[in-house]
């Protein structure tokens, strides 16, 4: 079974980082979501408390398929975690997948994991995705490579099943979203 990490931080957005988990979890991908906090009780941007799964600390993150990152105002506390960027390096370094939304994809451009890359980030953060080439509206989802970039809150289920897609099969992606009336 394909297992996903979701990194939590005080301010994280809630429909980008609960939506995606939901989608992964209607496809029977197992997820982890994991607090950089203190504690396993986040706040999220629009003052919603989430209890999270584990703690950073917990998890060493071999048996992880994909890293996932939402946005919001908590992807500067993303950034600031040194284990966090540790471990993002490590996965990348072994050619495995990466997904963030928002404003997260910065997260990435600063580590240098989008040089010579497409990605796509919320409108205004492009000048942090270093070395990428930004596609914006109306593209929704951007996977090159090893990487996975969305735009924001309206483009979380689109990331959610661009993730069933890469770990279990377009068909599956595709059913996903005609039976939750994504798409018809």
């Amino acid at each position: 079974m394909a297992k996903v990490y979701a990194f939590l931080t005080e301010g994280f957005e809630l429909v980008e980082a609960l939506a995606v988990v939901d989608v992964l979890k209607r496809a029977s991908i197992e997820v982890v979501t994991v607090s950089i906090m203190d504690k396993k009780n986040v706040l999220s941007a629009q003052k919603v408390e989430v209890v999270a799964d584990t703690m950073f600390a917990d998890n060493d993150y071999k048996d992880a398929d994909v890293l996932f990152l939402p946005g919001g105002p908590g992807t500067k506390g993303l950034e600031a975690h040194a284990g966090l960027a540790h471990t993002l390096k490590m996965h990348y370094a072994a050619g495995k997948k990466l997904a963030a939304i928002c404003a997260a994809p910065s997260v990435f451009g600063h580590l240098g994991f989008l040089e010579g890359k497409k990605a796509t980030c919320f409108p205004g953060f492009e000048k942090y995705l270093d070395g990428a080439q930004v596609l914006l509206a109306p593209v929704r989802v951007v996977t090159d490579g090893n990487i996975t970039t969305s735009r924001g809150m309206g483009t979380s289920v689109d990331l959610g099943l661009e993730i069933v897609k890469l770990l279990i099969s377009e068909e599956k992606a595709k059913e996903l979203a005609a039976s939750t009336q994504y798409a018809d």
